[in-house]
């Protein structure tokens, strides 16, 4: 998304970050110039340099409010819209400015949603505003720049230039090496359960400006705001919030050290971690120490019913597995399969009271997604499974909606399907999933004619 056009909205969002005075970010010579950062002095592993005048530096307080437009997401607890937050800012900068410096900026309570999770269940998400957002927005631009080259190489989650195929990739290259168990951790509600003082004494051994340890605790303890009622926060980071992953990953930074100081080879993605061991024997002495220092040190949960210690082919790893031997191939896990087959079922459904082609659109939408993400696996004959399964859908509910006889006939034979060919099936009392197998629906949708009507095929696109 763009920010609103304009000759008025731009001059205001200019406005919005135009800093006067001096000792704090030093004030743009000419327009079109960033503003100078101060100087950045470390002594040990905390940073000394007045943070805050960095994050409020214009051109990253910019960049913050690009980020969260682009990101859009709902309104907070306050109602404010992410359309009106340029102008809000305009309006009142200064006073903004000068509470993020002087440290008595207050953000305010998050509200809490629930959305399903894919495998079944609900995941809790908190909102916050959307002034609260840009705020953590402008912070994280800056804390992230400082500490992701310090975290551990075996981390991929939430980091720049790290995705979630680098993390299987390398799983499947330790598999190759010939570690053929793994261990797969599972921490229960983790961002739910970080312990506040723990996590603030990480972050004060890398930051010292006081007013950005206040500010980030604050953000902390800001209440949740659930059935109506405010209730505090003791614990947690909440999804939603954009300073959340990075949080979350330099709580769990701890974890990957103990891990390389045992010398164990491991992927961790967010809260998703596999360690690989040569035996089962092995892996149960690691899931016992690992689930003990998690509990003891972390003060994290792990849950022992989702947690096992299993040949990688038998567990999933963000949505993938890995097969046997000694190359392992990338897998489309079998929980991505239900998941992915339930939601294509629910877009093919035959009393969605749609047409075809318009049925075909939102399906292609969500083939497109998935495929992008799901296209790195190397067994091709899943993919291509997946496409004839589909096609059988969509003629399922073509048949369905010709409704009868009469219509049917004249379907297919408007399709080619020769009279005596569309006399016979068209008559047919079964129903319309057998009758979608037959040659004469297959001949009057073909695979070319849905491709024409605009169906994406997962095997074709993956190897674009």
């Amino acid at each position: 998304m763009r920010l609103r056009s304009g000759r008025r909205q731009k001059n205001q969002l200019e406005l919005a970050f135009v800093v006067k005075g001096s000792g704090e970010a030093s004030p743009r010579a000419t327009e079109g110039t960033e503003t100078l950062r101060a100087t950045q002095v470390c002594r040990g592993p905390a940073t000394i340099a007045p943070l805050m005048e960095e994050i409020c530096d214009p051109a990253n307080l910019k960049r913050a409010l690009q980020r969260v437009c682009e990101n859009q997401g709902a309104p907070g607890v306050d109602g404010m819209t992410v359309e009106k937050l340029p102008g809000y800012l305009g309006d009142h900068w200064s006073q903004l400015r000068s509470q993020l410096l002087s440290g008595s900026y207050k953000p305010r309570a998050i509200k809490r949603v629930e959305i399903p999770k894919p495998g079944g269940g609900r995941r809790k998400l908190g909102i916050p505003t959307v002034l609260d957002r840009w705020v953590q927005q402008a912070i994280l631009q800056v804390l992230q720049r400082q500490w992701d080259p310090t975290f551990s190489e075996h981390s991929y989650g939430f980091r720049p230039h790290r995705d979630a195929h680098q993390a299987v990739v390398r799983a499947q290259e330790i598999v190759a090496q010939g570690y053929g168990w793994v261990v797969d951790i599972d921490l229960e509600q983790f961002f739910d359960r970080v312990h506040h003082d723990r996590l603030m004494a990480r972050v004060a051994e890398r930051v010292t400006d006081k007013r950005l340890l206040k500010l980030i605790r604050a953000f902390l303890n800001a209440g949740i705001l659930e059935d109506g009622l405010v209730r505090p926060t003791e614990e947690g980071t909440p999804q939603g919030s954009p300073l959340s992953p990075l949080l979350s990953n330099l709580v769990l930074d701890e974890l990957d050290r103990e891990l390389e100081k045992r010398n164990l080879p491991f992927v961790r993605y967010a809260d998703d971690c596999n360690i690989y061991v040569r035996s089962e024997r092995a892996g149960q002495r690691v899931m016992k120490s690992v689930s003990d220092f998690l509990t003891r040190k972390l003060r994290l949960k792990v849950n022992a019913t989702k947690s096992a210690v299993a040949r990688p082919a038998n567990r999933k790893f963000l949505g993938f597995s890995l097969s046997e031997g000694p190359e392992p191939k990338r897998l489309i896990s079998k929980q991505a399969l239900v998941t992915f087959r339930h939601r294509v079922t629910e877009l093919t459904g035959r009393n969605r009271g749609i047409g075809l082609k318009r049925m075909i659109g939102e399906l292609t939408e969500y083939l497109r997604g998935w495929v992008n993400y799901f296209g790195i696996c190397e067994r091709r004959t899943q993919l291509r499974d997946l496409d004839g399964w589909i096609r059988r859908r969509l003629r399922c509910a073509a048949w369905h909606q010709w409704q009868n006889g009469r219509n049917r006939y004249r379907e297919l034979r408007r399709r080619g399907v020769s009279a005596i060919r569309a006399q016979e099936i068209a008559g047919s009392s079964r129903g319309p999933w057998p009758m979608s197998h037959t040659v004469g629906m297959s001949q009057a949708l073909s695979n070319r004619s849905l491709q024409s009507m605009g169906l994406l095929t997962l095997e074709t696109w993956s190897n674009a």
